[in-house]
This record gives C-alpha cells, sequence and structure tokens, in this order.
C-alpha cells in the first residue's frame, strides 16, 4: 500500500467548448464545424448542470485556474461567456489571483469583441496565430489573415488584456528556415506574455494523418529551427518552462504548469477530461465527447462520468508522462506528495534513464531531464510505460 498525500494538491476548472467555423486538417481535439444551427444555447444549459456537478465534486476546494478551452470558445459571445463564468463563480470557491484563460482565433469571424470578453472575467487570452505567412495559414486551413493576428492581438491589449498568450507553429508544409524563424519574430515583435511554439505533427484521425503534406521540412531542417528559435526566444527574455511553452517575467500559464506537476483539474463540457485526489487515492474521468450525447446526457440528469481509479505503475506513468515535459527538477518528495506511492518506486524507475543519459541526478533525490532526453523525449517517456 502506498502512502495517501497528506494535503490534496492544486484544483483548477477545463471547461470546452467544442465548435469551430472550420475543422482544420491538422487539429485531433474534439472539436465539431458549426454547422447551421449549432446548439449553443442547449449547450451552455447542459454546461451549467454540469459546473454544478463538478462544484460538488470539488467540495469546497478553490480553484487557482480556469481555461476555457475547444474548439473555438470565442464562437460564443461575451456575454454568453459573462453568463458561464458568473456561474462558476457562483457555484466554487476561487482564488483572488484566478488565473481565467480562453482560447481565441483572431479572424473577425469567429471573435467577439475582446473587451466583452475581459468584461466578462477572462483575463488571460491565448490567440491561436499558428503562422503569420499567407501561405502557410492557407496551408493549415485556417480561416484569419495575418493583418487579422496583429488587429485582434492590439484590439485585446486596448481592451487591458496583460496577459497574451500566441501560439505559433513550425515545420509546416513548404516551409523553410528562414521562414520559420520569420514567424517567430513577427511574434516576438508583438511582444506577448507567453508563447506556445510547437512543431506541427500529424495526428491520428486528422486529414493530414490520411493525406500528409508532401512538403514537410525534413528532420534537420525542423532540428535547427528548433535551435535557432530557442536561442531568439532567450535572447528576447522568453524562458523555455515546458517542451512548448516560453515566458517572460514570470507568466507562465498556471493552468497547464498544474496539468504538467500533477495537480487535480475538474472537466467541464463535452469529451472534457478530469483527475481528482481524494482520500481513496486518485481518480480520472471523462464526459461524452459527442456535444448531442452530452447534452442528451445532463438533460436527462446524467452526471456519470466514468470515474476509474489511477494506483500504481500507471500512477507512476501518468506522473512521469508529465513532469519530464518541465525544465524543472523532478523530486521525490514531490512525486510522495502527489501520488500517495513511496519515493523508492519512483528512484527504481529512474535507474535506466539515468543510466541511458536521458536524465541525471541532481542531489537531493531530485533528478533532471537531460539535454539527450529533450533530444529524444518520447522514447524517455515511453520508458515509464507500464509493463
Amino acid at each position: 500500500m502506498g502512502l495517501r498525500p497528506p494535503e490534496s494538491p492544486p484544483l483548477s476548472l477545463y471547461i470546452h467548448l467544442p465548435w469551430c467555423v472550420r475543422k482544420c486538417p491538422y487539429c485531433d481535439f474534439n472539436s465539431w464545424t458549426m454547422g447551421d444551427e449549432p446548439p449553443l444555447s442547449r449547450y451552455l444549459d447542459a454546461l451549467s448542470a454540469d459546473l454544478a456537478a463538478e462544484s460538488r465534486r470539488a467540495a469546497g476546494r478553490e480553484l487557482i485556474s480556469i481555461f476555457i478551452g475547444g474548439g473555438t470558445p470565442s464562437v460564443f459571445s461575451p456575454e454568453q461567456i459573462g453568463v458561464l463564468l458568473e456561474k462558476v463563480d457562483r457555484s466554487f470557491a476561487l482564488a483572488g489571483d484566478i488565473e481565467v484563460t480562453m482560447e481565441a482565433n483572431p479572424g473577425t469571424v469567429e471573435c467577439g469583441d475582446p473587451a466583452g470578453y475581459r468584461a466578462a472575467g477572462v483575463n488571460r487570452l491565448s490567440l491561436g496565430a499558428q503562422s503569420f505567412s499567407p501561405a502557410s495559414l492557407q496551408a493549415l486551413g485556417r480561416i484569419h489573415s495575418t493583418a487579422d493576428i496583429t488587429r485582434s492581438f492590439a484590439a485585446a491589449r486596448q481592451a487591458g488584456f496583460d496577459n497574451i498568450n500566441l501560439d505559433i507553429m513550425y515545420g509546416l508544409p513548404g516551409q523553410h528556415i528562414p521562414g520559420a524563424l520569420q514567424d517567430l519574430e513577427a511574434a516576438i515583435a508583438l511582444e506577448p506574455e507567453h508563447l506556445s511554439w510547437y512543431h506541427l505533427t500529424l495526428e491520428p484521425n486528422t486529414v493530414f494523418h490520411a493525406r500528409p503534406p508532401r512538403d514537410l521540412p525534413d528532420d534537420d531542417a525542423v532540428s535547427d529551427i528548433q535551435h535557432r528559435g530557442q536561442a531568439l526566444l532567450s535572447a528576447h527574455g522568453y524562458r523555455q518552462y515546458e517542451v512548448s511553452a516560453y515566458a517572460r517575467d514570470g507568466r507562465e500559464c498556471r493552468h497547464n504548469l498544474n496539468y504538467w506537476t500533477f495537480g487535480d483539474y475538474l472537466a467541464a463540457g463535452a469529451g472534457a477530461h478530469g483527475k481528482i485526489t481524494d482520500a481513496a487515492g486518485t481518480w480520472r474521468y471523462a464526459k461524452p465527447a459527442h456535444p448531442k450525447q452530452y447534452i442528451a446526457n445532463l438533460q436527462s440528469g446524467d452526471f456519470e462520468a466514468g470515474l476509474r481509479p489511477v494506483a500504481g505503475p500507471e500512477l507512476l506513468f501518468e506522473y512521469l508522462l508529465n513532469t519530464v515535459r518541465l525544465h524543472d527538477d523532478i523530486s521525490a518528495l514531490d512525486f510522495s506528495a502527489r501520488t500517495g506511492e513511496p519515493a523508492g518506486m519512483l528512484r527504481a524507475r529512474l535507474r535506466q534513464p539515468v543510466a541511458a543519459g536521458l536524465m541525471e541526478s541532481t542531489g537531493d533525490d531530485s533528478w533532471r531531464v537531460t539535454a539527450l532526453g529533450r533530444r529524444f523525449l518520447n522514447d524517455l517517456q515511453a520508458e515509464f510505460l507500464p509493463e
């Protein structure tokens, strides 16, 4: 039997709004095209019931962050987001400095007035720019323009947002090294507090996976982009704290950090996944992925979310799968506190990665991923799969 944590980890709330104007060919998220009559009001009614159930699961614990993701949450109006956040405010205990993030796309077709979202209670905006190149935006199936990005960013600043993330991708179809760095330079020029700069991957169940673009840059070019881009970001004051996350002035994404440090998170919305720790152990659960099924379940009073326990080797795997993404040390003390498992389990599991040079001891029962481990992160994570 493992030890139980002396106290619960930090708690966040994820809210999923699953509709987009158009599905991008690289996207593997649980998102659905809007069509002529998306049931937005019925979905919000279902969300209200879902949030009430999740507040009972919180059992009075304080939320440190809220993340409204999608899909494209900004297809919902500022008024609708305001009603949603009012429900959260009434149902949960909130930290005084709570971080409230909403994803938005820069296109005018997909985005309401940023001042309205700020007034609704959103205090961190994540703009899905992806690229500043018209050719790349077209290849990615995006419906916004380069001008839309700069215009939306300026509008967000004018609305009072002082914490903005930009999503930028590299390794795009037809993209060469200079083009990838120009994208990054254009993003840096806007001076966002946070940049999510990540490599395009061909995920299963996407159009790109079924019909891969023929002109993707090769591995050598991608590696060169990565190293030169990281140097560029560092030179402009962006600290890399996770595989694809870079922040200025302590503006790391609190919500995502809670995922990566194995905190708890509640889940509301179609396809949302949650993790909760209580006196009996660690549990995972998920909501129905299809919006119609999700709405039907909530309308019928079915709040069952498939709660299942996570323990032993599976718990160790999930802990390491997340924490090795970070650039901070992994400690045996933190492992035991977050999982309730004995520190010896972690020590035994890290012997092979240390011997292979993928991780190294930093003393005081702590370890860090090496440069080699970061280069072969997928291989390192595979080391922790339960037998």
